[in-house]
């Protein structure tokens, strides 16, 4: 349904063991939610301080948790709010201001935020139990 790579979703799933209520993919899931959240409120906060290194650098993290679950527009996203970052257009190959970066970063925030929660719909239905100890979701 081109929200989450399933390929990649596949093998943290391989790993579950049917006979235990606690499985290891929803620990994952959940702990990606938790993660996603911390890392978007300090992407608002490096905007805010207009840290473009931080914003860099949490892109990249932001950009692996997101490509182990299959997250794979969220992962695209911040990669490019990691370039962005560094002030490079990698797209066109070219150098941008700091002012334009932040700019494009902020837009990319916003993306990543909404693909994050089409994501979260996602998986929710694969758990709607929750997570580990019930997660952190309201049933």
């Amino acid at each position: 349904d081109g929200i989450i790579d399933e390929e990649t979703f596949s093998q943290i799933r391989e790993m579950d063991d049917p006979d235990d209520p606690e499985l290891f993919s929803a620990g994952i899931v959940f702990g990606f939610f938790d993660q996603a959240e911390q890392t978007f409120g300090e992407m608002r906060r490096a905007i805010s301080e207009k840290n473009l290194e931080q914003l860099s650098s949490l892109g990249h993290f932001l950009k692996g948790s997101s490509a182990a679950l299959g997250v794979f527009k969220v992962q695209a996203i911040c990669e490019t709010i990691q370039n962005n970052g560094k002030m490079r257009d990698e797209v066109r190959d070219e150098n941008i201001t700091s002012e334009d970066a932040l700019k494009r970063i902020k837009d990319l925030l916003r993306n990543a935020e909404l693909e994050y929660r089409i994501a979260k719909a996602w998986f929710l239905k694969l758990y709607p139990d929750g997570g580990p100890e019930g997660g952190d979701e309201e049933d």
